[in-house]
């Protein structure tokens, strides 16, 4: 086809809306402005940041690190043979068409009332780096590092 499509959310944290910050609708158009695409080149990663206001006026950073991937092609396809009963000709035999290598965009997207860009890319390039690198670690433990801050007691033990 075109090589156009639709975005599509995979996974995302927490799985469940937050009465106070609901989970913003329409995400997957905002994280590709211009589409989602499939390019036969692989691109570098990107990364942004752009601010989204609710209606009531609240502002949610919105940072987006997208990647692209291959996309699992069709089987190759290979060139008609002679059918039964007709005679063949020698001929060299046909190799099968290799289909086009194609890449898709993926998108890990936080959403925060917090405007820290620097945080947000270390963040996100950390869970790039763990899903590329397939390390055996579950991405639900690692948000949940990411989100967890402990504070010493003053005077206290570290």
């Amino acid at each position: 086809g075109s090589g156009d499509g639709q975005g599509q959310i995979l996974q995302r944290f927490p799985e469940k809306d937050w009465e106070d910050n609901p989970f913003p609708q329409g995400i997957e158009l905002f994280c590709q402005p211009s589409g989602w695409q499939l390019f036969t080149e692989r691109n570098p990663p990107t990364f942004f940041v752009a601010v989204l206001t609710d209606i009531n006026s609240e502002r949610h950073y919105c940072a987006c690190f997208t990647f692209w991937e291959a996309v699992e092609s069709a089987q190759p396809q290979s060139h008609p043979r002679n059918g039964e009963g007709e005679e063949e000709e020698e001929e060299e035999p046909l190799s099968p068409v290799q289909p086009v290598q194609l890449f898709a965009p993926k998108s890990l997207v936080l959403v925060s009332r917090l405007d820290h860009a620097e945080v947000f890319r270390n963040s996100l390039g950390l869970i790039y780096t763990i899903y590329v690198d397939g390390l055996s670690v579950s991405l639900e433990n690692v948000i949940g590092n990411l989100l967890t801050c402990t504070i010493p007691i003053t005077g206290g033990a570290q």
